[in-house]
């Protein structure tokens, strides 16, 4: 057979492409690129998705020293175990949501899922002056934030993470 082979183009998947981490070890940066956000106390914060057992997958924050929080049922809970950093690219945007919808004719980074298969996308909003990553899903009928040890829910007033 003879020619130049095929040219390789890479499918990205639905929820970007993702490095996997596990809590107590170092952030490698040259892997997961700057941290997108700063918390109040100017440290560093990316957006992420927490491996919660084999049945849900739930978008995250990672703060200083590989602190990885989620919220859920009312708290900011600290997650322990896997988790997997999604590197911002230039192929994705934040777009302004409401209610848990998606914006007309986009389509979002997928961010994880629940227990029941619903599905969950990564949300952002601003609290107190600081850019919070935080979870969304037409299920939730908003976007749910941790904060401080609670959870702040948002109707409006939060992006989702979407593909240009």
């Amino acid at each position: 057979m003879s020619g130049a082979p095929p040219a390789y183009s890479p499918q990205v998947p639905p929820a970007g492409l993702r490095v996997p981490c596990t809590t107590g070890a170092a952030l490698d940066q040259t892997v997961t690129g700057p941290a997108p956000f700063k918390d109040l106390d100017g440290s560093e914060v990316w957006v992420a998705s927490a491996l919660l057992g084999s049945r849900a997958v739930h978008p995250c924050k990672v703060a200083r020293g590989g602190k990885v929080m989620y919220s859920f049922g009312g708290q900011e809970r600290h997650h322990q175990g896997r988790f997997d950093v999604l590197p911002i690219t230039e192929a994705m945007e934040w777009v302004e949501a409401a209610d848990g919808q998606i914006p007309k004719g986009r389509r979002p980074v997928e961010g994880g899922f629940e227990e029941s298969g619903k599905h969950l996308f990564h949300a952002l909003t601003n609290i107190s002056g600081v850019w919070v990553p935080g979870k969304t899903g037409e299920h939730l009928r908003g976007a749910n934030f941790g904060w401080g040890g609670g959870e702040t829910v948002r109707k409006t007033g939060y992006q989702v993470l979407c593909w240009r």
